[in-house]
């Protein structure tokens, strides 16, 4: 089964709408944005973090506009020296590869051992776009539906307030 009909599967078992547009390949979010351009819906940056001692995972979800500051996200979370996970705890995690991070990847974390976050600031937006585990697709997805989402799978979230002028 493809990436993307996992998700739609998961999306429609769980009465949650959502529209999807097929499209090229876009490795990055100003490639996707030519391809959805004028759809209603914020566009999202995943990120999948983890501590020095590569012992927890994180994945962060906030407006594609906004760059993390990791001392405040450490000052939020208590983890500890956060960084980017490297791409193969990305691909065993989250069946994953860089590009195509988005809260769908949860569906393949069969530990469930992801903590997941929210920036508050995307919760406001009334839909939210992501990459469906693959870069050949764009999906939008009320926010309420996104939250929906991550609690039917058995994930708890957290909702941090990101600073606005954050650095990456």
């Amino acid at each position: 089964m493809e990436p993307a009909e996992q998700v739609e599967q998961a999306l429609d078992k769980m009465n949650i709408e959502y529209q999807i547009v097929h499209h090229a390949v876009a490795h990055t979010t100003e490639e996707a944005d030519h391809f959805i351009e004028g759809i209603e819906g914020v566009r999202t940056k995943t990120m999948f973090l983890t501590n020095k001692k590569k012992k927890e995972c994180y994945l962060l979800v906030m407006d594609d506009a906004k760059r993390l500051d990791f001392r405040q996200f450490e000052e939020l979370t208590g983890a500890k020296r956060p960084k980017m996970a490297h791409d193969d705890m990305l691909k065993g995690k989250l069946g994953l590869e860089p590009g195509i991070v988005s809260i769908f990847g949860l569906l393949n974390n069969t530990e469930h051992d992801v903590k997941v976050y929210f920036d508050s600031d995307i919760l406001s937006e009334a839909r939210m776009s992501f990459h469906p585990n693959i870069n050949t697709s764009t999906i939008f997805v009320a926010s309420d539906d996104v939250l929906k989402f991550v609690k039917n799978l058995g994930y708890e979230y957290h909702i941090l307030n990101l600073a606005e002028d954050s650095e990456y």
